[in-house]
Parts: structure tokens; C-alpha cells; sequence
């Protein structure tokens, strides 16, 4: 029997909660994007059924650390287009305004029975799995950074963040092709709230778990 909502919202939420970085600098996004770029390249979804894969690691204003396509711009089912690059924006935005993966927010809204509207999210937003929250583990109130990756399938592209974000954070533990800290400015995070400063309160954990 196949997972409900709720239990993957409850378990998108424990991954937020335990996959979190000691620190993260431009080499880490660099790195991580690459990580990403080859677990794809090494997919089925891509050596058999030719699906193209976008990737954008930025931090939580909006500055770019990483991008890059896996598979062409074009019009046949494997490749990408214009509107991968949109759909992975549109991504991103859910993170920023709510702190939260935006598989989390598409679970946690079917497991409520809600609309975005009802939750007060925009139209620009888009409620597809694949954008995950970058968090410091001494910094809990906002996401520090987002990494997303849109190929069309809203679990696989969450799983296979998680599984990147994962491992890498384990190879950090370990020592293990870390890349070099250099000094770098202190980043700075505002409100995850957008245009007004307001944040939003989704309240997921309480209604799943009821």
C-alpha cells in the first residue's frame, strides 16, 4: 500500500529537520549541483527514457552559487525548455516563502485538502517536489540557501535531492572531499515572507499528524 500524504509530509519534514549543513559556502553549492548532475546522468530516467534534468542551487535572496541543464533545449520529450527553467523558479519560490521543501508544502496541502489560495500562497508558486531547504545547524529560524532540480516528477526529483543532500552531508562528517573554507562575507537571510515581509504559518506537522 503506497504512502499517504501524510506520511510523506510528516517524512519530508524529519529529512528538513535532519539534514542540515555545519556551513555552506559557494564551493559547497558547486560541488553538491555537480553531485546532483552526475546521480542524474547515472539515472535511468535519463540513460533509458532520455529525460532532461534543470538544477539551480542559489541562496535564499536570490544569488546564484549553481546552474546547469542535463539534456538540450528542445521539443521532444527528453529535453528541456524555457519552461523547465520556470517551473524550477517557480520552485524555488515555495522554499523561500514558506522554509519549507516544496515536496513538504504539495504533501502537506493533500493531506489538509487545501488549495495554495486557501493557504495564501500565490499563483506564481509552484507546488511540485524537488526544492529543498538549505539549513544551518545553528541558524533554525530561515533557510540559508535552496537546491532544486525539476525534471517532471515531483517524487523522484525530491528523492533524488534528499538522497544528494544526504550523502554529502556525510562525506562532510567524514572529511571526505570537503572543499577548502575560504573567507567568505557573512550571508545575510531575511524573512522568508515575500513582497510584504510576512511569513507564513502552514502548520503541516500539527494537521498530518492529526
Amino acid at each position: 500500500m503506497p504512502p499517504t500524504d501524510a506520511e510523506l509530509a510528516t517524512k519530508a519534514l524529519d529529512e528538513e529537520a535532519a539534514y542540515r549543513f555545519p556551513s555552506f559556502s559557494a564551493n559547497d553549492a558547486v560541488t553538491l549541483g555537480l553531485s546532483l548532475r552526475k546521480r542524474f546522468r547515472a539515472s535511468s530516467r535519463h540513460q533509458r527514457l532520455g529525460r532532461g534534468l534543470v538544477i539551480s542551487i542559489q541562496t535564499i535572496v536570490g544569488h546564484t552559487l549553481f546552474s546547469c541543464t542535463v539534456g538540450d533545449l528542445g521539443s521532444t520529450i527528453g529535453d528541456v525548455s524555457l519552461d523547465s527553467w520556470a517551473s524550477l523558479d517557480g520552485m524555488i519560490a515555495v522554499v523561500r516563502r514558506t522554509g519549507h521543501s516544496s515536496f513538504y508544502v504539495e504533501k502537506g496541502m493533500g493531506a489538509m485538502g487545501k488549495t495554495p489560495r486557501q493557504l495564501g500562497l500565490s499563483n506564481d508558486l509552484r507546488i511540485h517536489g524537488g526544492a529543498f531547504p538549505i539549513y544551518l545547524e545553528n541558524a533554525p529560524c530561515c533557510p540559508i540557501a535552496v537546491v532544486a532540480c525539476y525534471s517532471g516528477s515531483s517524487t523522484d526529483d525530491h528523492h533524488m535531492v534528499v538522497t544528494s543532500v544526504r550523502d554529502y552531508l556525510r562525506k562532510m562528517s567524514e572529511g571526505v572531499d570537503k572543499p577548502p573554507v575560504g573567507p567568505r562575507a557573512p550571508m545575510r537571510m531575511p524573512s522568508p515572507g515575500i513582497g510584504d515581509g510576512s511569513t507564513v504559518s502552514l502548520d503541516f506537522a500539527c494537521d498530518v499528524a492529526l
